[in-house]
């Protein structure tokens, strides 16, 4: 469907370097990165707005590296809208038909369709300045699907949204892909990706790092960066030893079992936050160690801990398990580091 070859491009003190994609037809991919990463300028080469200093861009198996960008089947939504003030949502909607010259009643019938898909037949009247967020999104969706792409470009498209309205654009979203609309969508929202991607890709000054389905990048991170995307907090430099079946990673202030798995002889050691256990009592098993509590602060779904043990912890809990264990600010515990959680790279 959507492929990039050695696309590379110099903005300034900035360079797109080397990239790689595929995207498949009907494919939601979400590509996350931080600001300045190089995500909205790679949309732009891929819809026309630029052209790369080299590689290539195939869509349908047609190159279109050189093609303009009225001559691309690439719908892009700006992350500001990019909406004509001075017009009505139906006359937004049909600018890029009029531009076309399609017969009136053919434009007027494409209008109330795309507005009907998205739910703003009742706004057609109404100019932008009067609507939410929320409508104005759908709006920009309108106005870039019924020009009949083959892929929709989406430009951070839930930062221009109050939190409670993102819901139902992420229900919008999902509808148009199931049609089998294919959709690139850039973000830097760990959270949407999840809740939105068949397949993501992480890129970092201007380099994808890492792609693969969300289960897979998100559990399986190829370096810090990645992992600190999907959410990896705990991090420890370590030398690793194995005698006979087992292996251990040694930090320099403690010493973990970690599940054999054909390490070299050091790396980086990794788990998730949320697992790491905590016990007010001892442990029964590989990877106990009793630290301190430092910190507490509220989190979404309950509780974040800095604990301290020669080596630093960040360890989520649910509210019930703070109360449980009646949890305070310079508490000694137990943390349990299961082997098959710890991840080396």
């Amino acid at each position: 469907m959507l492929r990039l070859e050695h696309i590379s491009k110099t903005y300034g003190d900035f360079k797109l370097r080397d990239i790689d994609l595929e995207i498949s037809k009907g494919e939601y991919f979400v590509l996350l990165g931080r600001s300045g990463a190089g995500k909205s300028q790679l949309l732009e080469l891929i819809a026309g707005l630029r052209r790369p200093d080299s590689g290539s861009i195939f869509l349908n198996g047609q190159n279109i590296t050189s093609e303009k960008i009225q001559h691309r089947k690439t719908g892009i939504v700006f992350q500001d809208f990019a909406i004509f003030p001075h017009l009505d949502v139906y006359n937004n909607i049909a600018y890029s038909l009029k531009i076309k010259k399609l017969p009136k009643d053919e434009t007027d019938r494409k209008v109330r369709e795309m507005a009907a898909s998205v739910n703003i037949t009742h706004l057609l009247g109404r100019k932008p300045g009067g609507l939410s967020g929320g409508e104005r999104q759908r709006l920009a969706v309108a106005r870039t699907l019924v020009t009949s792409p083959d892929i929709i470009l989406l430009d951070e498209p839930m930062a221009s949204i109050d939190t409670a309205l993102r819901d139902d654009v992420r229900r919008l979203l999902r509808k148009i892909n199931s049609s089998g609309m294919t959709i690139m969508h850039v973000t830097h929202d760990y959270q949407e990706a999840v809740r939105l991607a068949h397949r993501v890709g992480v890129i970092h000054n201007g380099k994808i790092m890492q792609t693969g389905e969300p289960d897979e990048v998100f559990s399986k991170p190829v370096n810090k960066f990645v992992a600190r995307f999907a959410g990896i907090r705990n991090f420890y430099r370590v030398k690793i030893s194995c005698d006979k079946d087992k292996c251990y990673a040694r930090s320099g202030h403690h010493t973990y079992n970690v599940a054999s798995n054909g390490y070299g002889n050091e790396g980086l050691m990794m788990i998730r936050s949320d697992a790491v256990e905590l016990s007010t009592e001892e442990f029964r098993e590989h990877n106990c160690i009793r630290a301190r509590i430092t910190e507490m602060n509220r989190a979404e779904t309950g509780y974040e801990l800095y604990l301290e043990s020669g080596d630093k912890y960040h360890v989520l809990l649910k509210t019930k398990d703070v109360q449980k264990y009646d949890l305070r600010t310079g508490q000694f515990v137990f943390l349990l580091l299961p082997p098959g959680e710890i991840r080396i790279i």
